[in-house]
Order: structure tokens, then sequence, then C-alpha cells
């Protein structure tokens, strides 16, 4: 399987507009200064999750992008797929045609390691990601909470 940058962003930035879609639109702009991705490659890729119905753009000040559909109804292999991320190990691309006119020898384990991987990705909601997230977040501010709760009193 060949996953390149444009499957990893999308994921990146479904994870972030998912953490902050309750507080409104988000927009691009933002993504790309907290996730460090290009303006123009987001929205590249947002025009693609917006035909595959995963995010809804709104227009006009205080527009952004907001998500179309329930975080734990959207799977990594939805946002990897609406990105034209193709999922497969085989040389042939799926065309059984790996020696000019026929299948190689490896053809079905690579065939099979791609069933294995959309069936793991499809497995993994957006929303589990999301709650990941918040696990981290909260466990980080409750770290600098304890450091500094144990910090010596200031003299008097």
């Amino acid at each position: 399987m060949r996953l390149t940058t444009k499957g990893r962003f999308a994921v990146t930035a479904m994870i972030d507009l998912a953490l902050r879609s309750s507080c409104g639109p988000v927009t691009l702009a933002a993504i790309s200064e907290r996730q460090n991705i290009s303006l123009s490659y987001l929205e590249q890729l947002f025009g693609k999750l917006r035909r595959a119905e995963l995010v809804d753009s709104i227009r006009g000040p205080g527009g952004g992008y907001c998500l179309a559909r329930e975080i734990a109804d959207v799977s990594v292999a939805d946002i990897i797929m609406a990105v034209d991320e193709p999922i497969d190990a085989t040389q042939c691309g799926g065309k059984e045609n790996c020696l000019e006119d026929r299948q190689c020898m490896t053809h079905e384990l690579w065939s099979s390691l791609n069933a294995t991987i959309y069936q793991f990705l499809a497995s993994v909601t957006l929303g589990e990601l999301v709650e990941q997230q918040r696990q981290k977040m909260e466990s980080s501010c409750n770290d600098t909470k304890v450091i500094l709760d144990k910090r010596p009193a200031a003299a008097v």
C-alpha cells in the first residue's frame, strides 16, 4: 500500500476540523496554520472531501468548513478514498496483468493485504481519532497543572 501525504493530510485536517467544529465553521487557513499544511493543498483536498459529502462549506464572513456527517459515521477509509488515495499494494493496480498478460505469483498475497488494510481503515472512525486527541490534550493539560502545582511557594 502506498499511503502518501494526500491521505495523511486529509485525515489530519479532518481530525482538526472535527475537534473545532462545535465552535462553528473552521477556515482552511486556521487548519493550515495549526497543522503546517499548505493552504492551496488543503483547498484541493477539501474540494474532494466536499464532493464526497464528508464536509460542507459555508461561504461569506464567518464561513469555512464543517462536517457533513457525524464523526462516528466517517471512517478513515472514507476520508482516504475521498481524496483518491489508492489502497493498493499490487504492481498492476488490481488489473491482474502484473506480468504483461497474467498475474504474478504474489498477486493474491498483495490483493489480500489490500483487503486487510481497507478493512482496518474502515473500522477506525473519525470519532475514535478525535477522542484520542482529546485525551492527549487533557493529559497534556493535567501534566502542566501537576508541574505548576508542585512549584515551591513564593517567599513572602
